[in-house]
């Protein structure tokens, strides 16, 4: 049996903005775009008939480690009145591998983000037993999820 995780999907406030984030925080480019109705069958979220809008985000492959973002249209989905200050139980960590972690958490920042670690080194050791130096720092998006960045140091 094989399975490829192919894309995680987030609920978002304002698609948007949300899209302009991962744009320009990560560089990640619209894949698809789509107004969405709802089945009533395969999303455990909604009602039959909802009217939302999906985007896909891409970073460098079109068939894994994409991000939709979805929204909401009609009816709109509230919001909570406040986003998370630590990671919950059953909520992502996404951890993304970048050129510049500190050019990445520095352009988060400017765009709204809360960062919770700001760019540091650390090392890891790998299966083989070598270890790999990196510097890292980790932030919540726009809508509350959370972020850990990764550059690997030479």
């Amino acid at each position: 049996m094989s399975a490829i995780l192919k894309r995680t999907t987030l609920m978002v406030r304002d698609i948007e903005r949300a899209a302009g984030w991962y744009g320009q925080v990560f560089g990640m480019t619209r894949w698809l775009d789509m107004p969405f109705t709802l089945s009533g069958t395969q999303l455990a979220a909604g009602a039959k008939g909802d009217r939302t809008r999906l985007v896909v985000m891409k970073c460098a492959d079109d068939v894994i480690g994409m991000i939709g973002l979805m929204q909401w249209i009609d009816p709109p989905m509230p919001a909570p009145a406040e986003l998370p200050e630590r990671i919950a139980f059953g909520a992502p960590v996404f951890v993304m591998a970048v050129d510049d972690a500190r050019a990445t958490t520095a352009r988060a920042r400017a765009l709204g983000s809360r960062i919770h670690a700001e760019p540091e080194a650390w090392s890891v050791a790998l299966p083989d037993g070598s270890v790999r130096k990196m510097l890292g720092s980790s932030f919540w998006d726009l809508d509350g999820y959370f972020f850990e960045v990764n550059q690997i140091l030479v």
